[in-house]
């Protein structure tokens, strides 16, 4: 099955608040002229925040938890916006808009627009076609500060959820930090009118709690949604507000253990959180109540224990770059494997590789420093003149996004073309390896290595009708008016469905009425469903019970001819406490369903799971290997483990069963391979090439005749 999007591992992020230098503004009386103190202690929580989250990236086995920069960078923003807005509300009574959003855009917009437009471009030269309309819409979406609302949309797009990320993905953050500074100045001073420093704490205590509580609900409830949408994040900007309003410190006795324990929480967090941890949620809490502990014990005078370390040079210089290396890190991270090429083995980066990603990510952010961020803040444009800037910059990197997805609509329509002739002749895909067409390079180059809308598994056959969703049911009728035409079911999850190009064909061969049902992420069996991986909610284990034992009743009473079917059962894990294996307790599960069938009058035909790829190579390899497509090949006993449903179907007693196991068009002997018959084999990390999957008609029309 596929998983859900996953921030962590591939596009986690934050933007940066740097107030109007890397200076961290302590709260003075409103009459003194005393300049705010340089706090390096915050500016060595931004060097630990920046370098959690990309170790995480380049190394995301290794700090599994560094996502949790993000959260550290959210409570600094908030200590230092409020911090800001508070003396000049104490000072004037009011904030002045116009000003203070300019100062946010001479500081954050110069840098984030150039890494934007150095995206789009590198996004066109290095990226195959396929990926440009998510690089092009999230550019877009980016360049307007609400990308995290897209990537919150995308979230719950089933066929989306094996998407490879986007160049500027990570922009996600800055979109939340952003929406924070729209709103946060207008509160304080809502606030400020009512009741001065009392209505401030209050309403932002209120604030944060009622954020603090959705987050925690939410993130149980849709914690793909969760991870990105901003209401779910404010309390952590409110965590760092009321450190700022009520000048909370310590006392030198007490601030060297707070800032001990409140490093100890960050950096816990960051090594023993990981892929699984529900988050935010509550489990935020730790690294960023660990972030106001070292903010907090920062207001003691004097050295503290870390100073000696917090204030050496090359962790200063990590902060002030900071922002930059965290525009520049992903989009490099990404466009790695596509500059090195035949440089990488099987498409992996390696150790000394990563290393190289870093340095020059360190090299840029300090150029993007030096020569963007700083000048942007010392540039005297007006107020005025600073908007006006900002909506140009927005209008190129817009018109650079469109351009870029017209160009993409451009290479779909040929693609489209190309694939109509792409299976002609006895040699194209999985035909390929049957010996009596005596093919003489079987597993040659694929005349089509990127992926897009033509080879995707998932779009519904035309002249299919029905309601849209996942867990609904499509009618493709093909029957042409017969008055008893065969009704045939596929059913089950995205492993059913990437087997629905070569089913549809049959169809409309045989004229059978169609019927399509699938549910991500659900074994089609009676079975204790646990999850597939640690990625399924306890809603989505329900909702799959009660879909699949429904959809049993549904099928049998429908009395079809044929009932296709087939799931991810390698990965979707199953335990009723009995220590059996998954093999047994999946037996249990299906036996008795497909029997419902067969007394029903069905012949019951199980698809067996193709070899697995992202789980065995790199998803990507094929496209990064055109020339030699062999790298991509990988040993048989690793490829294709031991499928539980297969076996299951493969030692049925029931005689209505029948398993239809194609690993033979799939590997030979010794090897199973990324590109078979001059045809990519994988859409995906987790599914087959639509046109593959095309090739595959012929040989699974055989195993539907009648013994």
């Amino acid at each position: 099955m596929p998983r859900q999007p996953d921030t962590r591992y591939g596009v986690g992020a934050w933007g940066m608040e740097h107030s109007v230098s890397t200076l961290i503004e302590e709260r003075a009386p409103a009459d003194s002229a005393r300049p705010p103190a340089f706090r390096t202690d915050i500016q060595a929580l931004r060097a630990v925040a920046v370098l959690a989250v990309v170790v995480n990236h380049l190394w995301p086995g290794g700090l599994t938890g560094g996502y949790v920069g993000v959260d550290v960078f959210f409570v600094i923003s908030g200590f230092l916006i409020s911090s800001h807005l508070d003396r000049e509300i104490t000072a004037t009574g009011r904030v002045r808009l116009g000003r203070f959003y300019a100062r946010r855009i001479r500081r954050l917009l110069p840098a984030a627009l150039l890494v934007l437009g150095v995206s789009l471009v590198a996004a066109y030269f290095l990226l195959p076609y396929p990926r440009w309309e998510a690089t092009a819409a999230e550019a877009f979406a980016a360049a307007l500060y609400w990308e995290n609302w897209l990537l919150a949309a995308k979230s719950v797009d089933y066929s989306a959820a094996n998407a490879a990320a986007s160049l500027v993905q990570h922009y996600w953050s800055l979109s939340v930090e952003e929406q924070f500074y729209l709103c946060w100045p207008v509160l304080l001073v809502l606030l400020f009118k009512i009741r001065r420093r009392r209505a401030q704490v209050v309403g932002i205590t209120v604030v944060g709690a009622a954020s603090l509580a959705f987050s925690v609900y939410y993130t149980q409830v849709e914690p793909s949604q969760a991870y990105f949408v901003t209401p779910v994040r404010v309390w952590e900007f409110a965590l760092g507000a009321l450190v700022a309003l009520t000048g909370w410190g310590l006392s030198k006795r007490t601030a060297g253990a707070a800032s001990a324990v409140g490093f100890a929480m960050i950096l816990g967090s960051a090594v023993l959180y990981g892929h699984g941890t529900p988050f935010p949620g509550y489990l935020a809490l730790v690294p960023t109540v660990g972030t106001v502990l070292v903010i907090a014990a920062g207001r003691s005078p004097g050295r503290q224990w870390h100073t000696a370390v917090t204030a050496s040079s090359p962790v200063q210089f990590l902060g002030g770059i900071s922002y930059s290396l965290y525009l520049w890190h992903w989009p490099l991270i990404l466009l790695a494997p596509f500059v090195l090429g035949d440089a990488l083995r099987a498409g992996r980066m390696t150790a000394p590789y990563l290393v190289a990603v870093l340095a020059v990510s360190l090299v840029l952010a300090y150029l993007s420093k030096v020569l963007v961020e700083d000048r942007g803040i010392a540039i005297g444009l007006g107020t005025g003149r600073t908007f006006a800037a900002m909506v140009a910059g927005v209008v190129v990197v817009s018109a650079a996004a469109g351009g870029l997805n017209w160009t993409y609509l451009r290479h779909v329509d040929q693609a489209e073309r190309d694939g109509t002739v792409q299976l002609s002749g006895p040699c194209a895909g999985a035909q390929a390896l049957i010996p009596a067409h005596g093919c003489p390079n079987p597993m040659g180059p694929a005349k089509v290595v990127h992926m897009g809308p033509a080879n995707e598994y998932f779009t519904a056959p035309p002249d299919c009708v029905g309601t849209e969703g996942s867990a609904d049911v499509l009618v493709c009728d093909y029957g042409g008016g017969a008055e008893s035409p065969d009704v045939v079911w596929l059913v089950g999850d995205s492993h059913a469905q990437q087997w629905q190009p070569a089913v549809a064909d049959l169809a409309r061969e045989h004229g059978w009425v169609l019927k399509l049902a699938y549910l991500g992420g659900c074994p089609f069996a009676d079975v204790a469903f646990v999850g597939f991986g640690d990625l399924t909610t306890d809603e989505a284990r329900r909702t799959c019970v009660e879909w699949s034992a429904r959809m049993t009743d549904v099928i049998a009473e429908d009395r079809p001819s044929v009932v296709l079917t087939s799931f991810y059962a390698r990965k979707e894990s199953v335990d009723d406490g009995s220590g059996r294996s998954q093999t047994e307790q999946y037996r249990d599960g299906l036996e008795p369903r497909w029997r419902r069938w067969t007394d029903a009058g069905a012949r019951v035909v199980v698809l067996a799971d193709p070899p697995l790829n992202g789980a065995v190579r790199d998803h990507q390899c094929v496209a990064l290997h055109p020339g030699d497509p062999s790298v991509c090949a990988v040993d048989r006993g690793t490829a294709h483990p031991v499928d539980p449903l297969a076996e299951v179907a493969r030692t049925s007693g029931n005689p209505g069963v029948r398993l239809a196991d194609f690993t033979d068009y799939f590997c030979d002997e010794r090897r199973c391979h990324g590109v078979v018959g001059n045809v990519a084999v994988y859409y995906d990390p987790d599914h087959l090439n639509a046109t593959f999957s095309r090739s595959l008609a012929p040989m699974l029309d055989q195993v539907l005749k009648p013994r």
